[in-house]
């Protein structure tokens, strides 16, 4: 039986599911405890919910479809985080990423102003659109997401992540 791209994302989404549900029962965080910095003091908010309702191609097509994105991250001792991501890409497809990465606060002397930077891996873009990110593999390919955000309150903020030659994604978070 061949599995479609949709029986992909569900896999996907199951098993980052059941991964954080066996890590919890071990810690009292969801992220692997190994990507903490040890004594550094602990964040000041457990995680981050992110909405993203737009994103702005560099190159306009007529094949692109609206990208919407819900996210959600946990904060971990030294600034660093990790998470996952489920989104309907350019091409209307169900995708996700769950990544790893870093937060840099107060940048340039401002205590509102920080920059993320994620990797991870990402699912989505398959057949006939494979070819739009690089190193996909059957819908697979490493993702590094660089943005930089500004914080409104102590618990929300604007963001703006750099999609490479793809373009721009503007998405609202809420830390909790």
């Amino acid at each position: 039986m061949q599995v479609t791209h949709i029986s992909r994302f569900f896999l996907i989404a199951f098993g980052c599911s059941c991964l954080s549900l066996a890590q919890a029962q071990t810690s009292n965080r969801f992220c692997p405890d190994f990507l903490s910095v040890q004594g550094a003091p602990e964040p000041a908010h457990r995680g981050e919910f992110t909405f993203s309702p737009y994103t702005h191609h560099w190159n306009h097509s007529t094949e692109h479809k609206p990208v919407v994105l819900v996210a959600i991250d946990e904060q971990l001792p030294g600034d660093r985080l990790c998470g996952v991501s489920f989104f309907s890409n350019s091409f209307g497809q169900p995708s996700a990423y769950v990544y790893l990465g870093l937060q840099y606060n107060h940048l340039m002397g401002m205590p509102e102003l920080f920059a993320k930077v994620t990797g991870g891996l990402m699912y989505g873009y398959v057949a006939p659109y494979e070819g739009k990110v690089p190193l996909n593999y059957k819908g697979f390919n490493p993702a590094i997401i660089p943005s930089l955000g500004y914080k409104l309150t102590q618990h929300d903020s604007v963001q703006v992540k750099f999609l490479g030659s793809a373009g721009l994604m503007f998405s609202y978070g809420r830390q909790f």
